[in-house]
């Protein structure tokens, strides 16, 4: 077996880089943790979870951010965004059979934190 040569090798080309742009980003990873911990989420009840990880200074753009993450992880097939056609509106989150199957890795993360918190 040949060595590997980090010269010819290319990291955008890996599965490693790949799993990180679905994950990768402000508050993705806060989101599917949610997602996993809690199942079925609204979007208020999933605001006010992650609030206490959000800066009273950036909220603002959190709440922003929050906001279109939604669409970026439904986009990746990450995330199920189920809207009811009632008023006052109601939107529910979940994962999609693809988010859950990094729950073994967000469980690896969760497991290491718990090990290794100072």
């Amino acid at each position: 077996m040949n060595p590997r040569c980090i010269s010819s090798e290319c990291l955008s080309t890996t599965g490693f880089s790949y799993t990180l742009s679905l994950i990768n980003g402000k508050y993705k990873m806060t989101i599917l943790y949610t997602l996993m911990e809690f199942g079925v989420v609204r979007f208020n009840e999933m605001k006010k979870f992650i609030q206490a990880e959000i800066d009273s200074i950036n909220y603002a753009n959190a709440l922003q951010a929050l906001e279109n993450l939604d669409f970026v992880l439904e986009a990746d097939q990450l995330v199920h965004r189920e809207e009811y056609p009632q008023i006052p509106p109601k939107v529910e989150y979940s994962l999609t059979e693809r988010g859950k199957s990094l729950i073994p890795i967000l469980d690896a993360m969760c497991e290491w934190g718990d090990r290794n918190r100072l």
